[in-house]
């Protein structure tokens, strides 16, 4: 593998890429130590380390690299990003608008990535007013007595709003350049570079106290677990064989080929995840405005908002597999697949084109989603519950989650760089 990435580095242009991908991952990561004008640094200095334990903010504020609690001017980090782009691929469902651009090709996306920026900018400014208003009434540092917001003028506020939002867009811009000019997704990157900061910090703290040695190798021995089981599962996949029939065109022959539909067993990637982790903060988000004194705040906080409580685990538990056949559904269309096969002369051993090819593909895809979302909810409660039974769930947002992101986005550029690299006549990493 060394010698892989030394012949990666004299490839000159190979180089480049990398070192401009390394260079933008490096100005982002600078960006979340760089705080909001008219906050007291200081003062969130003091506060963190309580508000640190909320379960509410450790997702948001994992995926920010900590610059959520820091209010730093990435603070939001690629989250409004990446909701809008859930958002609008779940649109293309009930508006058919958006299915349309999504089948012109090229043209059509390019449209739809406009709309997805907007609605980035738009979520950015809701998230941002709703973090520092909730920083201005203490509860995003409930614990803390020192104000982190020393300014509350009008002009600060709307100063701060902008800054965080303008974070957003430089943030959404930069991971458009690593796509463009570097190596691998810039998103996905920018996440990654977010999730392994906080990494060896989480696993510090671990070590830090009374059987902190012990309780340090057990959560390496599950984390190595969990990805020897995300490598294992992610590079799985059902081989549907397509053939396609010859035909002339002109005084050329042209078909008479054997391939296959690829079909993962988790098609739908870590989104069921998180669509269970932000569906599951709402109840938490409510009770926090409410009276604390309550009976259905007192409730929420012990149940939902609480993730070592059995009803959160199980409430965790049937999202992640409901979301993975919701959103695998809205992805993958049978009937799309059925009819391009159909167009150019390609048919499944056995099965009829056009509508008995929809009706095969539906039933492996039903079949195939079954171990594939058992699976998410198996990365997601692993982790989960040995940190429950070493005494860790509330303090260390680190899970099955940042775990399958980290490998999915390492083994995806690895693969990237890979091709280039055979493109060259290199050997890859993996031999």
């Amino acid at each position: 593998m060394l010698s892989a990435f030394a012949r990666a580095f004299r490839t000159p242009d190979l180089r480049r890429k990398l070192l401009f991908t390394i260079t933008i991952m490096a100005v982002f990561r600078l960006g979340s130590f760089i705080p909001t004008p008219g906050v007291d640094y200081t003062n969130v200095q003091v506060c963190v380390s309580d508000a640190a334990s909320n379960d509410l903010l450790g997702m948001v504020n994992l995926f920010s690299g900590g610059a959520l609690l820091q209010l730093a001017i990435f603070a939001l980090g690629i989250m409004p990003y990446i909701t809008a782009s859930i958002i609008i691929q779940l649109l293309r469902v009930v508006i058919p608008r958006f299915e349309a651009l999504h089948k012109e090709g090229q043209q059509g996306n390019a449209k739809l990535t406009q709309y997805t920026r907007y609605l980035t900018i738009g979520l950015a400014i809701l998230q941002s007013t709703t973090i520092i208003t909730t920083a201005r009434n203490g509860t995003l540092f409930p614990n803390c007595s020192v104000p982190v917001i020393p300014d509350q003028g009008i002009f600060t506020i709307l100063i701060m709003i902008t800054t965080m939002t303008a974070g957003t867009a430089l943030i959404m811009w930069l991971g458009e350049l690593i796509t463009e000019r570097g190596i691998g997704n810039g998103m996905s990157l920018l996440i990654f570079t977010q999730i392994i900061a906080t990494f060896p910090t989480t696993m510090w703290s671990i070590a830090g106290g009374a059987s902190g040695v012990s309780k340090f190798l057990v959560v390496l021995a599950v984390i190595l677990l969990v990805i020897v089981l995300v490598v294992f599962v992610e590079q799985s996949q059902r081989r549907i064989p397509v053939q396609y029939a010859k035909r002339m065109v002109g005084r050329k022959m042209y078909g008479g080929t054997s391939t296959y539909i690829p079909i993962k067993i988790n098609m739908a990637g870590v989104i069921p995840v998180i669509f269970a982790s932000s569906l599951l903060s709402i109840p938490a988000l409510a009770a926090q405005f409410g009276d604390q004194t309550s009976g259905w705040v007192i409730w929420v906080s012990q149940n939902l908002a609480n993730s070592s409580a059995p009803l959160y685990v199980l409430t965790y538990l049937v999202l992640i597999i409901f979301f993975a056949y919701f959103y695998t559904a809205i992805t993958f269309n049978p009937e799309e697949v059925a009819e391009d096969m159909k167009k150019y002369g390609g048919f499944i051993p056995g099965i009829r084109a056009g509508r008995p090819t929809a009706e095969y593909l539906e039933y492996v895809i039903s079949r195939i989603t079954a171990p594939g979302s058992m699976y998410l909810a198996l990365v997601a409660l692993i982790p989960l519950t040995v940190f429950i039974l070493l005494g860790l769930a509330n303090s260390i947002a680190f899970g099955g989650t940042s775990i399958l992101i980290i490998v999915g986005v390492g083994m995806e550029t690895v693969k990237q760089i890979e091709a280039q690299l055979e493109q060259r006549h290199y050997e890859g990493f993996l031999r």
